[in-house]
């Protein structure tokens, strides 16, 4: 009988330590810390601030404040095109293994510009590729003035939502959306935004990226 009770005792012990394993290994499961990674230009590289201004660093921040578990790779250069992000994504892939790939690119493109397929190409590329490791996209739009032509401004900024559609990426219509038209939110230059700014376009950014950081 003293065996039995021995018995029954040590199997309802080791259920439990199981079941309580079991439940600890879903727990980090649902916790696990993603990694996020921002491929973008001057507009998230903090060009013309101080560190910790701009709205990668302020994303970082809100994350923390909601608990959301993940690491950001700020992989963005300063007047870097689609065609150089193209070309530096694949080794950012196999080094960081992100979740999630926020492609802030193709400004640069129209500053200088390029032809619109070139940029329309890019952009479908580096988002099949990181979404061929399994990553999770979000392609952040961008306008121009028009002063660039009408047709160019408006084939320009036709790019990023024809490409989020055709891959199925998450979309930020426009980055600039409530900055672009108030002069004072940009730096000296009137190209950049200024810290006040980037508040803003983290407003912009969030709706967008946070259901792709709590996804499962």
């Amino acid at each position: 009988m003293r065996n039995k009770i021995v018995g029954d005792a040590a199997g309802k012990w080791l259920r439990t330590g199981l079941l309580v394993v079991s439940m600890a290994f879903s727990l980090n499961a649902h916790s696990a810390s993603k990694v996020v990674l921002v491929l973008g230009d001057s507009l998230s590289a903090e060009y013309g601030l101080a560190r910790g201004e701009g709205w990668v660093h302020l994303m970082e921040q809100r994350m923390a404040k909601e608990n959301i578990q993940a690491s950001i790779v700020n992989a963005s250069i300063s007047g870097e095109t689609t065609s150089g992000g193209r070309a530096r994504l694949p080794a950012l892939l196999n080094k960081h293994k992100p979740d999630v790939v926020v492609v802030e690119l193709g400004a640069n493109d129209a500053l200088r510009g390029l032809a619109l397929s070139s940029t329309r190409d890019n952009l479908m590329t580096m988002t099949q590729n990181a979404q061929a490791i399994k990553a999770k996209v979000l392609i952040v739009g961008m306008q121009i003035p028009p002063n660039y032509g009408g047709d160019y401004t408006r084939q320009f900024s036709a790019v990023f939502p024809a490409v989020a559609k055709e891959t199925n990426a998450a979309l930020v219509p426009f980055m600039l959306k409530g900055v672009a038209e108030n002069p004072n939110l940009f730096q000296a230059d009137r190209i950049h935004p200024a810290p006040a700014a980037h508040p803003i376009i983290l407003d912009n950014i969030w709706p967008e990226i946070k259901p792709l950081l709590v996804a499962k």
